[in-house]
């Protein structure tokens, strides 16, 4: 019974699981912070090209 109450504390008080999924989540928001910028700036990129683009052609 005591093995079993030293090997609950023990991985109670063991906190590299709570440190990696911390890290995933901040990947993560990272990660959506990203694609929402470039989708974003992509279309305003895009958009401004393609305007030069046809300025250019049309003269």
């Amino acid at each position: 019974m005591s093995k079993i109450r030293t090997a609950v504390r023990k991985f109670v008080r063991n906190e590299e699981g709570a440190t990696m999924v911390e890290y995933a989540l901040l990947v993560a928001l990272i990660a959506v912070v990203v694609i929402a910028a470039v989708s974003l700036l992509g279309s305003a990129a895009s958009a401004k090209l393609n305007t030069a683009a046809q300025s250019i052609s049309s003269s």
